[in-house]
């Protein structure tokens, strides 16, 4: 069966949520919802050169939300189930529950189109080969891994309102890694795309390549507050901490240090961060909520502006859901969640951006999780590399950079026009003055 046979094949197989809606309403709930998703993926694995694996992998799931005196109850089923059994499951945990106000999406019927593109598995093998072959042609001694992947999600919801909508999203990623062993020095380059209907292995061997060149020379890490270019990669730590703090839970609870802060300058002025529903590789036309998304600034030219919700932490806020009603997984309530952040690029290219820089470090790949609410962080740099002069003189090891990320946004000097999309984030290389740098000689 083809690709796009077998993604046919899974939104036929949809009429199962409209009796389990029923069934729930028969049985004595006030209320009732079921979120219906499935997915199709197929990927290509290369290890050492070489063709490796080749998977296939098929998942169906099926939450279902009620509402029984007042009480919440969430159940959920993978693969077939006994619709009777997942209905009486979700009534029985809701009878465990306080009650709570009923939050539904009021009616609507609207099916959206899919925008990605289905992509064989010959293709995805020739795109993984070319990729290895561009590397090796340049630098034979390292060895590559990769995963290639086609991937598609359809998603359903419907509601005892009325509400009945759905969409199916195809997207396509890949992900290539070079290692360079020299002696008693390792070295791992890696770096990927995700686009909606194209994969470029020309560009992503080309940006191996380059990182390769630049790694060749080990050199001792520059020590103090410098400036740091972090590379689009590598920027994305900056924004999860800005997604945590505009979050309208974290609002609420008053773990946000923005919480009052609305109308106010909070980063750079350089800095525009939106959320644009239809602008990445990922479908979202509406959240997990049923309400449709849509295009929302969060910061304007360092100002903010607003806080994403769901229904209830929105009903809480005084301000409504902004669309932003997300499951963390199937079996999970919705909450507030971002999708498709943008960080609005500058006009200088990474090149001009070295330049700037003068003398300071660029990060590419770093160690150590993500700096939290709080903003505090410190991070081993993986790959990164010493600029003086405004120019790179080489590879930097047993490095750690550290500071706050709030700090650093008050802090930037630069953005890059190189955006590129980490997932659902769009971010450009950025540099950061005063950050805390230690190293070894």
């Amino acid at each position: 069966m083809s690709f796009d046979n077998s993604i046919e094949t899974m939104l036929e197989n949809q009429d199962s949520a409209e009796q389990l809606l029923e069934l729930a309403l028969r049985s004595g709930a006030e209320a009732a919802e079921v979120f219906q998703s499935s997915s199709l993926s197929r990927p290509v694995f290369f290890e050492t050169n070489r063709l490796k694996q080749l998977e296939s992998s098929q998942a169906e799931g099926m939450a279902l939300r009620l509402w029984r005196d007042g009480r919440p109850g969430l159940a959920v089923a993978y693969g077939t189930v006994d619709p009777q059994t997942l209905v009486d499951r979700a009534i029985a945990i809701s009878q465990l529950n306080e009650p709570e106000a009923l939050e539904l999406t009021p009616a609507a019927r609207v099916h959206y189109p899919d925008l990605g593109t289905a992509v064989g598995v010959d293709q995805l093998v020739a795109w993984g080969r070319e990729a290895i072959a561009l590397v090796r042609q340049a630098y034979p001694e390292v060895l590559c891994s990769a995963e290639w992947e086609c991937d598609a999600e359809a998603t359903r919801l419907i509601n005892s309102l009325g509400l009945d909508c759905g969409y199916t999203d195809t997207t396509l990623s890949c992900y290539l890694s070079a290692e360079w062993i020299r002696g008693d020095d390792f070295l791992c380059i890696s770096d990927g795309q995700t686009r909606r209907t194209q994969l470029d292995p020309v560009a992503l061997a080309e940006e191996i390549i380059r990182h390769l060149n630049w790694a060749r020379t080990n050199v001792a890490p520059p020590k103090g507050r410098i400036p740091i270019l972090f590379t689009s990669k590598a920027a994305d730590m900056l924004w999860s901490t800005v997604q945590a703090a505009l979050n309208g839970k974290q609002v609420i609870e008053r773990a946000s240090p923005w919480s009052d802060r609305l109308g106010e300058p909070v980063t750079s002025p350089i800095l525009t961060l939106s959320q644009q529903p239809d602008a990445g590789p990922f479908s979202c036309p509406f959240d997990d909520e049923g309400t449709p998304t849509q295009p929302i600034t969060f910061i304007k030219d360092g100002v903010l502006q607003l806080f994403y919700t769901d229904r209830t932490i929105g009903r809480a806020l005084g301000s409504g859901t902004t669309g932003n009603g997300f499951r963390p997984s199937l079996g999970s309530y919705p909450m507030p969640g971002l999708f498709n952040l943008l960080i609005q690029p500058g006009f200088k290219p990474l090149s001009d951006l070295i330049a700037t820089l003068g003398r300071g470090i660029i990060i590419d790949q770093m160690l150590g999780g993500g700096a939290g609410i709080s903003g505090d962080f410190s991070v081993n740099v993986e790959l990164g590399y010493r600029v003086e002069g405004g120019e790179i003189v080489g590879r930097v090891k047993d490095t750690m950079v550290s500071g706050n990320v709030y700090h650093a946004l008050n802090h930037l000097a630069e953005l890059g026009d190189d955006a590129d999309w980490n997932g659902s984030c769009y971010t450009p290389s950025a540099i950061v003055e005063g950050l805390s740098t230690t190293g070894r000689s």
